[in-house]
């Protein structure tokens, strides 16, 4: 069935959260914008399975929400690449767990991007639970400042104004080279152009890679007219594991585009 918006949401063993965003999805949502939205299971195997049987009967009882067991954790890139077969939208969203709608977001989204058929992505104001804007929106990545991020937060203060965007003016519109995950917004036809996210990627960095390539070949815009709450988990921070993962995949990423040192 065709929808004019889709989207995807890749679990692993957070179903609480994945339910107050869809329940906040459709709260807002309007009723007119026919949509279909896929939950993408990564941690079945690490889930009890009364947990996996309670959020199956939660998904059954929204007419608009399919769920697909993964059979294994995928990664973030590949899981949100299990859908693209399935899509036949006009739009899609990549949407994190942990987002909250506040409003109708994808209405006013969609609605821009219907105006500006030059835009082929759009990241909206993403904010904290408290009002704050999140610092998603960011220069293309460097070498620089990934170790700035890593190793050394609490210096150069002007560099992650510069790598973060932070002088902006967010009451307008403008081109983002790179636009962190969590809510992204994708013409259809050009996410399977691309053919989604780089399976090589296991978690982390994917969104960069994403992004840039984007802007290859149309625009990735931030727009200001819609918004959503972003709860934001910085997993990888003090987390062994996730480091590792975020380290190789930044590796493969300066492998693939070259090493861009600052």
């Amino acid at each position: 069935m065709s929808v004019k918006l889709s989207a995807c949401i890749v679990a692993y063993n957070n179903y609480e959260d994945i339910k107050a965003a869809i329940t906040s999805m459709e709260q807002f949502t309007s009723p007119e914008l026919p949509k279909r939205i896929y939950i993408v299971d990564n941690g079945v195997a690490i889930s009890s399975p009364s947990d996996v049987e309670e959020f199956k009967e939660f998904i059954e009882k929204c007419n608009d929400v399919e769920y697909i067991d993964a059979g294994s954790n995928l990664g973030f890139g590949k899981g949100h690449n299990t859908v693209l077969d399935r899509l036949d939208s006009e739009y899609h969203a990549i949407v994190n767990p942990d987002i909250l709608f506040c409003e109708d977001a994808f209405s006013k989204i969609i609605s821009w991007m219907n105006e500006n058929k030059d835009v082929g992505m759009v990241i909206p104001d993403i904010r904290d639970e408290y009002g704050k804007r999140q610092l998603v929106y960011r220069e293309e990545l460097t070498v620089f400042d990934m170790f700035i991020r890593f190793f050394c937060k609490g210096l150069f203060p002007g560099r992650i104004k510069k790598h973060t965007l932070q002088n902006k003016d967010y009451s307008k519109p403008f081109q983002v080279p790179f636009g962190q995950g969590s809510f992204l917004v994708v013409r259809t036809d050009l996410f399977k152009e691309l053919k989604g996210f780089d399976d090589n990627f296991f978690m982390y960095v994917e969104d960069a890679d994403l992004c840039k390539r984007v802007n290859q070949v149309s625009k990735l815009m931030y727009f200001p007219g819609a918004r959503v709450i972003h709860k934001w988990e910085k997993g990888s921070h003090g987390n062994k594991t996730l480091f590792k993962y975020h380290v190789q995949s930044m590796k493969y990423y300066f492998k693939k585009w070259g090493v861009k040192w600052s």
